[in-house]
């Protein structure tokens, strides 16, 4: 069964260089990636397709990346579902709270295509 790969941001060309990155993926694993351009499409696509990790935004329109954390971890049936909050805030106090609602990672803008990869290898055990 493939591994399902969310990308949500409201950047164009952030999503686009993930996905970019990411397809190398496909290349050795079976891997399906999918994008959303707001939390809340995020949030929606999460709760009906269950993808094996997210890559998520902080600083989105309609809802922030923080409340989607938040409300995944809340929901029990989404207990395995691995974000990384990948973003533009740099701050410790921004990483703390990021880990704390239960990301796994907190990675920060712009971002290393190779650890890109390597952590989605590590996150989805490929």
């Amino acid at each position: 069964m493939p591994k399902k790969i969310l990308i949500v941001d409201d950047e164009v060309h952030i999503k686009m260089l993930l996905e970019q990155t990411l397809e190398e993926l496909e290349d050795e694993f079976e891997v399906e990636l999918f994008t959303a351009s707001d939390g809340e499409e995020g949030l929606e696509f999460i709760r009906g397709e269950h993808p094996d990790l997210v890559f998520l935004d902080i600083m989105m329109p309609k809802m922030n990346g923080y409340e989607v954390c938040r409300i995944i971890r809340e929901d029990e049936s989404l207990g395995d579902v691995k974000i990384i909050l990948l973003t533009a805030k740099g701050q410790e106090v921004d990483r703390k709270q990021g880990l704390e609602l239960g990301a796994r990672m907190y990675m920060t803008k712009p971002f290393d295509p190779d650890e890109i990869l390597k952590v989605s290898k590590e996150l989805l055990e490929l």
